[in-house]
């Protein structure tokens, strides 16, 4: 068994906190970094998380692209994010790869890097405090529990981030919904594209800014990804697309792959 690692996460983390404020009294502020420090930190946490799984099992290191396919959907996605990566984080990730594997899609998310290698190779497991994984049926550890994801379970935690938006990667899903709103509203008019398509219309949105949400909130599957050309696949409900439990899921069609 594989354990995935959101890498993205740890090494933030880390190099972050190997960090130091220098203050000279005037006009300069230095920030300073020991790369040793950062470097063991992040060891450190993943030989915490091996340890969790008995310390027989193998890490797989995912990162993010520098360029993301979400941009092209909207540009201001993440724009809110621009802030420079803490000291020594790139030179942590070059230090990984001569001791670990590491992995890096084009255009894509580390999130989304892992949920297709977690549908390709299923029985690994998926490492991340990040809650969009929850998309992804499969085991997932996020940091406190463990446990598994089923298709129904993702695909309806696809359409909640749909309505609910995530104000973190800067899109605002249906104006005022929130999950627990979004889950009452599923819960009484069912898991359905319909569903979502009518909640953002009572918002006075049409159906191409619920589109928009649905392929911004869509973490990737191997069934989301066209290797050949590697792109993503844009995701598209189909006629009548819901949720049913215990059900198989009618399934979206592709777009096309991105441009």
């Amino acid at each position: 068994m594989k354990l995935y690692l959101d890498a993205d996460y740890i090494v933030y983390k880390s190099c972050a906190a190997a960090e130091t404020e220098i203050d000279w009294g005037s006009d300069v502020i230095m920030v300073t970094s020991k790369f040793s420090e950062a470097y063991a930190n992040v060891l450190k946490d993943i030989n915490r998380i091996i340890g969790e799984f008995g310390g027989f099992n193998e890490p797989v290191l995912f990162f993010s692209d520098s360029h993301n396919f979400r941009k092209d959907i909207l540009p201001s996605y993440k724009g809110h994010r621009n802030r420079k990566k803490p000291c020594g984080y790139r030179r942590v990730i070059n230090e990984l790869k001569k001791e670990f594997e590491v992995i890096v899609m084009d255009s894509l998310e580390a999130d989304d890097a892992l949920g297709i290698f977690a549908t390709k190779f299923p029985g690994n497991v998926i490492v991340s405090p990040d809650k969009d994984l929850r998309q992804i049926p499969g085991s997932l550890y996020n940091l406190d529990e463990k446990f598994t994801v089923t298709p129904s379970d993702g695909a309806k935690w696809h359409l909640i981030q749909t309505l609910a938006g995530d104000q973190t990667d800067g899109y605002g899903g249906a104006p005022g919904i929130g999950v627990k709103r979004a889950e009452i509203l599923f819960e009484k008019h069912g898991y359905s594209w319909e569903t979502v398509v009518k909640a953002f219309a009572d918002k006075d949105l049409g159906e191409d800014i619920a589109l928009q949400n649905a392929r911004l909130a869509r973490i990737l599957t191997v069934d989301d990804y066209d290797f050949k050309r590697k792109r993503p696949f844009l995701w598209t409900p189909t006629a009548g697309y819901r949720i049913d439990d215990g059900a198989e899921l009618q399934d979206a069609t592709h777009e096309g792959s991105t441009s």
